[in-house]
């Protein structure tokens, strides 16, 4: 906790869950709300990932969580609607403000099958989060290399936050000496949609970071369209072409959309 306010992440979530052995549950949670309220981590979110809502210490981790300075509260095993609502109300009765934020992690068979009324289940809800290890175990899947047998639970988990407006979160690389495979991972993630990769080791963040970001020839090429834009609409024209290309006002909504992530990355490596 204290090395993660030097990292070069954008979001830190500290973990009751998988990380914690059962008797030692009651040490981490305050151990997380001293670390939280000493502070010092800057513009990075701050979330904090309560323990499942079945479990015997989800409504303590919801209630100590709803008066911690952090951004939101990240729910591991999301599988309806209702979950999320009650998550979302025992945050409320606990005195949470209206702006503490709910992240769904999509882990499960029944989560991914209902993500979509997960992703509109509540106002509170920011992003969806895959939850790809364990949701490899359920479905009795080996996902290689490649993430064949996870590619329709991938997407149909952009498809729910992009339909509620929500950020999308691709799941850990488990292996952390596979350097090449973890690579190849956020180049796939970030190809399906993808706005960043959870994260499960520092020496991570670099490639993570450079694979998400908006790369030089990308940046140009906005800016090539939002000019060509402009230009053929001072000249009374909707659309016009660069390089070839017809370039209509839904390429240069992207174009925009990736100047502005652009921008806020380098605003964020600059503090």
């Amino acid at each position: 906790m204290a090395k993660a306010r030097e990292l070069p992440a954008d979001v830190l979530a500290f973990d009751l869950e998988d990380a914690v052995a059962p008797a030692a549950k009651p040490a981490a949670r305050a151990a997380i709300a001293a670390a939280l309220v000493q502070g010092g981590y800057g513009r990075r979110e701050l979330l904090v990932r309560v323990n499942a809502p079945a479990t015997e210490w989800s409504a303590d981790d919801l209630a100590a969580a709803a008066g911690l300075p952090i951004h939101g509260v990240l729910l591991p095993k999301v599988e309806s609607a209702d979950t999320v609502r009650a998550a979302a109300g025992a945050l409320a009765a606990a005195g949470a403000p209206p702006g503490l934020a709910l992240w769904c992690m999509l882990e499960t068979p029944r989560g991914v099958l209902r993500a979509q009324e997960i992703a509109a289940a509540s106002p509170r809800i920011a992003a969806l989060m895959m939850g790809t290890a364990d949701l490899a175990k359920d479905l009795h899947a080996d996902p290689g290399p490649d993430r064949l047998p996870l590619l329709l639970s991938l997407q149909m988990g952009v498809l729910a936050a992009r339909a509620c407006g929500l950020a999308a979160i691709d799941g850990i690389h488990a292996d952390l000496s596979d350097d090449e495979g973890f690579a190849r991972a956020c180049r796939q993630g970030r190809a399906l949609g993808f706005d960043g990769k959870t994260l499960v080791h520092p020496k991570t963040i670099a490639v993570a970071n450079a694979i998400f970001a908006p790369a030089a020839a990308e940046l140009d090429w906005a800016r090539r369209v939002v000019a060509a834009h402009a230009a053929a609409v001072a000249s009374g024209s909707g659309v016009t072409l660069l390089d070839g290309r017809l370039i209509e006002s839904l390429h240069v909504e992207e174009a925009r959309r990736v100047l502005a992530l652009a921008a806020e990355v380098a605003e964020r490596a600059a503090t």
